[in-house]
């Protein structure tokens, strides 16, 4: 029977329900999911389990231009694309629970229209489902589904993993059942998704707790929330480029594909090794790019306008960010390249070509670990960077500012060109967007932001453990105009880390995102774990329920651990290893205050004084026996550090008259021969004052004595005896007359004294009555 034009309205009044059919608190459109079909590169083992995929978007062309032969074929496919939904996910997840809503509002709503035919009271034979059950009951078996950990790409070291969004969230499997049992154990019931993290909670209800070593499930845990995540919809339409002559296109095109660096590399080669088609499924675009194809229209003038060519640029720069791994050399070059197309395009162009730059095109002359504060005192007269506030002088405070498709705002996160390291942007918070009032800059947006460190711009010890993707928190902030802006970022603290991801517009997929634990202060050294996150963020968005709310994961999960970055000896500064400070808010510090304070003790001593001992640290191999390991004698074994404050190499100055310490080190980390050949193979932590007190210490060195393995049962060194020679000597000593007449009589060296008298004790009675008896003659006679 075919579809009445009754019949058909009724049908697309049904679909309009299921697409605006909100949730009850946030007002999240439950239908955003399937929409679309699940992308098939991406999920190849979705096509794989599921036999007839189906979408919202789909349904309602086919029915727009008549394909449907009657009205339950329509209800056959909207049935397929929740209980497919239902099949492919773990019922506990949230897309599970969304296909459970709009299935049940599916059969409701087809009810009440009489128009329509009563819909069948089972899945369709197509279904999966069906499939499956029809695949089980001929084979025994269930069909095996590809697990979570095989279909997921590699994350990246320091950026969580993106993944692309498909129709359906996807969740890992259960496994096939043994065949004496009749189900896989459930898994734990996971949080609704609608549950959030609102604001930024007070200090009492944002710790962490005790922290969980990082499982297997963790993984599986972290992926199964972000393949349901939405998609980036990708750069906006403010922003762009100004209107100029199509030549400048091309001459801008050429000043990027030839642009040479000191010694005469060319840059460009790193955007040109990116193959032209778009296979990365993280990407805000999927359509061919490259260099070359972007040199080829801009010759045959085929943009409509500069709007047009910049957006394809920027997006060609986008593709070059995600290929290239976060921190290489091409990673770098990709970053330059895009600051200098960024400043060839602005209003104030650099003098070129060829175009140069002792900055790396940045506008600021130094970066984090290097830049100077504008107060301190320079002997080198170098210019003052970063202030400890935000400044309010000569500038028009607004609320956002607009760049090449971004939509910047108060408290947003960015990577920043960096003048010193272009493979390692700046990572800062936006604390105010801003329109310069200065004569010579009037009328250009600018932000100003509150600079994050990475661990290799700090001064840390050896045996440090980094999270994942950490930074650190820092006082320093400076002004950044729009042209040193890479791209928007993501930065969570602790408490909201290990329990989610942000939601949008604060985070999607494919963006880097980092983590943050603790304050840093490089002019003490000093680590400072954060404890009210209320201090660290802008005064505007404290404690309001819009800032970066979370999807939940299922329970707690914490980032992998690291080594100190410079253990591996190929990293350079501008931090380095060297003696710091590890408090909590609030702790005290040696000469009084808090962590926040500035220490009585000597920062240039305390950064070089690194002969000491370790007080409560070990040292240990993973999977190597003898236990966690041995005390480590000294903090890093002898290693000098590599730089100083603000880059400056670390001077060793110590007085004469003070004493340096034993220079014996019998740490297994001396004799494993030094940190630089354990490398990352070795683990150094602190040893928990639980155990640490169990333990004796040295008296001197306070050090913890404490062994990984008992003694060896070997025979045990006899204590040292006089030698022959000696004893001979005083044998001869003693047998040398003491009265020779004419013998030499030095200070009377070899004079005896007189043998004392032996004093007999006086008889007992019973021996007095002995003798007296024993004079006595036996016989009888006088």
């Amino acid at each position: 029977m075919a579809i009445t034009p009754v019949q058909k309205e009724a049908i697309e009044e049904i679909i309009k329900a299921i697409m605006s059919m909100t949730s009850s608190r946030k007002k999240r459109q439950l239908a955003e999911m399937f929409l679309e079909l699940v992308d098939r590169a991406a999920w190849a083992d979705y096509y794989e389990v599921i036999p007839e995929p189906r979408c919202l978007n789909g349904i309602s062309e086919r029915l727009r231009t008549n394909k449907y032969k009657n009205p339950l074929e329509v209800y056959q496919d909207l049935s397929l694309v929740f209980l497919n939904a239902l099949y492919y996910n773990e019922p506990a997840s949230q897309i599970a629970k969304d296909a459970t809503k709009l299935n049940a509002l599916l059969q409701t709503e087809w009810k009440q229209h009489t128009v329509l035919p009563s819909p069948p009271e089972t899945p369709p034979e197509s279904s999966a489902q069906k499939q499956h059950e029809n695949n089980k009951s001929a084979s025994g078996s269930a069909p095996t589904v590809a697990t979570l950990s095989t279909a997921l790409p590699a994350a990246p070291s320091l950026v969580i993993s993106p993944t692309p969004v498909p129709a359906f969230a996807v969740a890992s499997m259960p496994k096939p059942a043994e065949p004496s049992a009749t189900k896989s154990p459930q898994r734990p019931t996971s949080p609704d998704v609608e549950i959030d993290v609102g604001g930024t909670p007070e200090p009492e209800s944002m710790g962490a707790g005790e922290e969980m070593a990082r499982d297997g499930d963790s993984d599986a845990i972290v992926h199964q929330l972000e393949r349901g995540l939405p998609r980036w919809e990708g750069l906006g339409e403010n922003g762009w480029m100004v209107e100029s002559s199509e030549d400048r296109r091309l001459d801008i095109v050429l000043a990027i594909k030839n642009h040479k660096d000191v010694v005469g590399n060319r840059l460009a080669v790193a955007l040109e090794v990116i193959p032209e088609e778009t296979t990365n499924p993280y990407l805000s675009f999927n359509f061919p790019l490259s260099l070359k194809l972007i040199e080829s229209r801009a010759r045959s003038r085929s943009y409509e306008s500069n709007k047009a060519f910049d957006k394809e640029m920027e997006q060609l720069l986008e593709k070059g960010r995600r290929w290239h791994e976060q921190g290489s050399e091409a990673y770098g070059r990709v970053l330059l390249l895009q600051r200098l197309y960024q400043a060839i395009v602005s209003p104030n162009p650099p003098p070129g070509p060829p175009y140069v730059s002792t900055t790396n095109f940045a506008s600021l002359p130094a970066g984090p670990g290097t830049a100077r504060p504008l107060h301190s005192t320079d002997s080198e007269k170098q210019p003052g960077v970063t202030t400890f506030r935000v400044s309010t002088k000569d500038r028009t405070f607004v609320d956002e500012v607009q760049y090449k498709g971004w939509s910047i705002r108060l408290a947003d996160w960015l990577h920043l060109s960096n003048p010193d390291d272009p493979a390692r942007p700046i990572i800062g918070q936006v604390f105010k967007c801003f329109i310069s009032d200065e004569p010579s800059k009037k009328g250009q947006p600018g932000v100003s932001v509150c600079w994050y460190y990475r661990p290799e711009q700090t001064i840390h010890p050896a045996h440090r453990q980094f999270w994942e993707g950490e930074v650190f928190k820092t006082s320093h902030f400076a002004d950044h105009p729009l042209e040193d802006v890479i791209e928007k970022i993501a930065c969570q603290f602790t408490a909201r880390h290990i329990r989610g991801r942000p939601r949008p517009p604060y985070w999607y997929l494919g963006w880097p995102l980092y983590v943050c634990d603790s304050r840093y202060n490089d002019r003490e050294r000093i680590f400072v774990k954060i404890k009210n996150w209320n201090s660290c963020v802008p005064e505007e968005v404290r404690k309001s329920t819009e800032f970066m709310p979370i999807y939940p994961f299922e329970r707690t999960v914490f980032p992998r651990r690291f080594g100190s970055p410079f253990l591996q000896g190929k990293l350079k500064g501008p931090g380095g290893i060297g003696e710091s400070v590890e408090k909590s808010e609030g702790d005290k510090i040696e000469g009084g205050g808090t962590g926040r304070k500035r220490s009585k003790k000597n920062p240039a001593a305390s950064a070089t004084d690194i002969s000491g001992p370790s007080k409560g640290l070990y040292v240990g191999v993973p999977g190597s026996s003898g236990g966690m390991g041995t005390p480590v004698g000294g903090a890093v074994g002898g290693y000098v550090p590599y730089a100083g404050q603000y880059g400056q190499p670390l001077q060793v100055q110590r007085s004469q008259s003070i004493q340096p310490r034993p220079a014996e080190d019998r740490s297994i980390v001396t004799a494993s021969g030094g940190l630089a050949s354990l490398g990352s193979n070795a683990m150094i932590e602190k040893l928990p004052l639980e155990t640490a007190r169990h333990f004796d210490r040295d008296p001197e060195t306070n050090e913890v004595l404490w062994f990984s393995a008992p003694p060896m049962n070997i025979a045990r060194t006899p204590a040292p005896h006089y030698s022959l020679k000696y004893l001979h000597w005083l044998a001869a000593k003693r047998k040398k007359p003491t009265n020779v007449p004419d013998a030499m009589d030095v200070d009377q060296e070899d004079e005896r004294p007189e043998k004392k008298q032996r004093v007999h004790p006086r008889p007992t009675m019973t021996e007095a009555i002995n003798a007296l008896l024993d004079g006595i003659p036996q016989d009888g006679g006088i």
